[in-house]
């Protein structure tokens, strides 16, 4: 049993550091989901983080690191939607005045 657990420990660690970062993530999104309301969050800070979840998306994939990879793919997505529904709205408000 302490062998298993030991040959796995980078990746119950990996699934650990998933599921916090997803959740980290998560009432951000379903606020902005919700309230379409992205005036107090900065474009470039979703936009960066987007892109380094790319990269970590892609590194998971070339290792075969399915925690790292999942990951990345959920909080890839949820800054995706962050940062289209920004700059949806900062198109909108520009429009407008």
């Amino acid at each position: 049993m302490i062998d298993f657990i030991a040959a796995h420990i980078s990746d119950i660690v990996g699934y650990i550091a998933s599921i916090c970062m997803v959740l980290g993530y998560l009432p951000q999104t379903l606020r902005t989901v919700r309230t379409r309301s992205t005036d107090d969050i900065a474009l470039g800070t979703f936009l960066l983080m987007g892109i380094g979840g790319l990269f970590f998306l892609i590194q998971g994939l070339l290792l075969s690191n399915w925690p790292l990879f999942v990951c990345n793919l959920l909080t890839t997505c949820m800054s995706s939607i962050i940062f289209a529904i920004k700059m949806h709205n900062d198109y909108f408000s520009r429009k407008a005045r």
